[in-house]
């Protein structure tokens, strides 16, 4: 992979994760442990303690997500420093850059990718 190309997708990766990390902010969660300061919920009473509670459960869901995503983007921008982003964590083959570019998260090819499913 090219070098441009390389430091394109590391830039969509970058303002992914500031999204992400925007996101957390906002719900005063911790991106890197369990902490969740304010969900921004309220409570008005009984009648609207079930949906308090489901809105509370949506957005823990999403705060998971969003670090989860984190996770995999820091590590796939750690493959990017270390030259072995694009490389198929299973054979070792080049992941295609068609698929990077749908997917920059990949960690394998196609083919290994369709056997791990």
């Amino acid at each position: 992979m090219d070098k441009t190309k390389l430091n394109e997708l590391r830039a969509e990766l970058v303002a992914d994760r500031d999204g992400q990390l925007e996101f957390l902010e906002e719900h005063g969660a911790d991106p890197y442990g369990e902490e969740v300061r304010d969900l921004g919920v309220a409570n008005d009473g009984f009648a609207d303690s079930a949906q308090a509670t489901e809105e509370r459960s949506e957005i823990l869901g999403h705060i998971e997500s969003a670090r989860s995503r984190i996770h995999q983007i820091d590590e796939a921008l750690e493959r990017i420093d270390e030259g072995t982003y694009g490389v198929c964590a299973d054979c070792g083959n080049a992941i295609v850059e068609a698929r990077l570019e749908v997917r920059p998260l990949s960690i394998r090819c196609v083919d290994c990718a369709e056997q791990a499913a």
